[in-house]
């Protein structure tokens, strides 16, 4: 009977516990996966947006950093009074608002016009036979007139859309690491954490390869015939299908946020103790009245101040906060870098072979002319004009130029050579060291990663527990204003200061750089870097050590607790001696006083 009554038990509460909470981690995961695709491929379009709408580098970096913006309007008051609330729901609002946010940043495409770029084909027919077009003649601005439109204002659109994501992910770090934090197990929540980072190291891969796909369509596919467009991916006049992404990732955000609007506000027990008072403090109790708003905000200070006076805390938070600023700019800028560091093999000297030699001076070429060539010498030339090409044969994308009388060759005589649309293609050095690039920053993001979830146990334990949500809060406001923001807009005008070609607008001014000084872009890009993660570690080994002291002052503390409780209760034991009966010594006195000959011992 009592088997069979056994058998008749219902399970214990941690059963439903563990099942509940694993569908809570399953659904973060998906939309760590989906912001982080989200984010990531945001970063992949930054060149593709800046010649979209001809705006210069510093620029893009305000559309990037407008992300940090919206994340830093509302992270604070989110992390603090967020926790008071149904988290669940409120983080299935900010995946909603990501969604709409990622929507948001496409429409511009659907508003604007087509692209417009220069190009010497703009005025050649379709025909195989050398035309009467000459790109080096007085009457050269019918042929290669500018036409690139005026850059357009449709950025601040994309920069609004931004911001709004910003402020739906805001929900989703704090929130969501600090609920399972509270309902799990303190041995696994390091593993839990540890699955959605690596969740979210994943996105990118599908964010990053997202962007290279829609980076090789072109950006009007579908209302453009491919034949019409004469510039090819290579070209840095290209513009992808830039938007395409963000409809993708839209819908993503849109799927990851739904089910959170199903979920309980708390979980059952955690443990399976069967003592209530263990579980009582994560179970939020039913019948407790809501706090007001104006309750909880009464500790809003002195829970600030009790954050900013720990010294753990203010130390993990500085290093975080260089070590975010270097991986803003990698993130950011490091498709711009391969591209110009890897993507061609150029220099400066040789566009100024095209714009200085006296060959084209009778030839009456733009100054503002980008329509890059490659000369059968290897070289590229701004434009056919420089050149100095004078007859143009086929069409499109198969056009080649003749009768360049800039372009030396050793085989061909003066005046004969030919060149090709777009530029000469990279030598086999760059390719190889673009891999050697790649398989370095991939393990430097490798050994990065390893400690990122250490770096989340840190904050969850050395603050208190009604901080965490907090501290995670202010971590990650912190790393906004003092990383996410500044750091794709300074080093956006660091890099405009290493442009060598401008696009110039219609109307006048400079749109996108068409081309970079390799070498000061270089020791920008790596230095800069370098400098900010040698800090980085610099305060970490600084936060170890003050790690060691408050950990060892804290035992001794202990220790000394201890030892004074045992000489309250050895005098307590022999205070009652007298009136122990002849013959019989309490126990429990007994193992009094010999712990306390014991501590005396030591």
């Amino acid at each position: 009977m009592d088997d069979d009554a056994t058998k008749l038990k219902p399970k214990p509460a941690t059963t439903c516990c563990s099942l509940n909470l694993k569908i809570f981690i399953g659904m973060l995961a998906f939309c760590y996966f989906s912001k982080s695709m989200s984010g990531s491929y945001t970063k992949s379009t930054i060149t593709q947006m800046e010649r979209r709408f001809e705006i210069p580098s510093s620029t893009v970096g305000i559309v990037d950093g407008s992300f940090e913006m919206g994340n830093l309007l509302v992270i604070t008051v989110i992390s603090y009074f967020g926790a008071k609330y149904h988290r669940p729901k409120i983080i299935g609002a900010g995946g909603l608002l990501m969604a709409i946010g990622t929507f948001l940043m496409a429409l511009p495409h659907f508003l604007m016009g087509p692209y417009k770029y220069d190009t010497a084909a703009l005025s050649v027919g379709s025909t195989d036979n050398f035309t009467s077009a000459s790109p080096c003649s007085a009457t050269a601005d019918q042929v290669q007139r500018p036409i690139a439109e005026e850059g357009s204002p449709m950025w601040v659109m994309v920069m609004l859309g931004n911001m709004i994501r910003g402020i739906g992910e805001a929900t989703i770090g704090p929130l969501g690491i600090s609920f399972i934090d509270d309902f799990a197990r303190p041995e696994n929540s390091a593993f839990y954490i540890g699955c959605l980072h690596t969740i979210a190291v994943i996105g990118p891969l599908f964010g990053y390869s997202l962007g290279s796909l829609c980076a090789s369509l072109y950006v009007d596919i579908g209302s453009v015939s491919s034949e019409s467009v004469t510039i090819t991916p290579q070209d840095s006049r290209w513009v992808g299908a830039w938007w395409l992404g963000y409809v993708v990732t839209g819908f993503f955000s849109l799927l990851a946020a739904v089910p959170f609007f199903f979920l309980p506000r708390s979980l059952p027990e955690v443990t399976q103790d069967p003592d209530p008072s263990s579980t009582e403090a994560l179970q939020p109790s039913r019948e407790e009245s809501k706090p007001t708003i104006a309750e909880i905000a009464k500790d809003f200070v002195p829970s600030l101040k009790s954050l900013f006076t720990n010294k753990i805390y203010i130390l993990y938070l500085t290093a975080n906060i260089m070590l975010f600023n270097a991986f803003v700019i990698i993130i950011t800028y490091t498709a711009k870098y391969i591209e110009h560091q890897f993507g061609q093999s150029i220099s400066k000297t040789n566009f100024l072979i095209g714009v200085l030699s006296s060959c084209n001076m009778n030839c009456g070429c733009p100054s503002n002319q980008w329509d890059p060539v490659c000369g059968q010498d290897g070289m590229t030339y701004i434009s056919p004009c420089l050149a100095g090409c004078t007859s143009i044969q086929g069409s499109g994308r198969n056009m080649s130029f003749h009768g360049c009388s800039c372009i030396q060759n050793s085989v061909l005589s003066p005046g004969n050579a030919t060149a090709s649309m777009g530029q000469c293609s990279r030598e086999s050095l760059c390719s190889k060291m673009f891999y050697i690039y790649i398989a370095l920053q991939g393990l430097s993001f490798f050994v990065f990663c390893l400690g990122s979830t250490p770096m989340f146990i840190i904050v969850l334990r050395s603050v208190p527990p009604e901080l965490k949500s907090l501290s995670c809060g202010i971590l990650m406001l912190s790393l906004r204003v003092l990383g996410g923001i500044p750091a794709p807009v300074y080093f956006g005008a660091i890099i405009d200061s290493t442009c060598l070609k401008w696009a110039s607008r219609k109307c006048g001014g400079w749109g996108a750089c068409r081309l970079y000084d390799i070498k000061s872009f270089r020791f920008f890009f790596l230095g800069l870097t370098a400098c900010l993660r040698l800090c980085g570690y610099a305060i970490f080994w600084m936060t170890i050590v003050q790690i060691k002291k408050t950990t060892s002052r804290a035992e001794d503390a202990s220790g000394d607790v201890e030892l004074q409780k045992a000489q309250v209760n050895a005098r307590d034991c022999q205070s009652q001696a007298p009136q122990v009966t002849s013959g019989h010594t309490d126990s429990a006195c007994e193992k009094i006083c010999l712990n306390e000959a014991n501590c005396n011992q030591i």
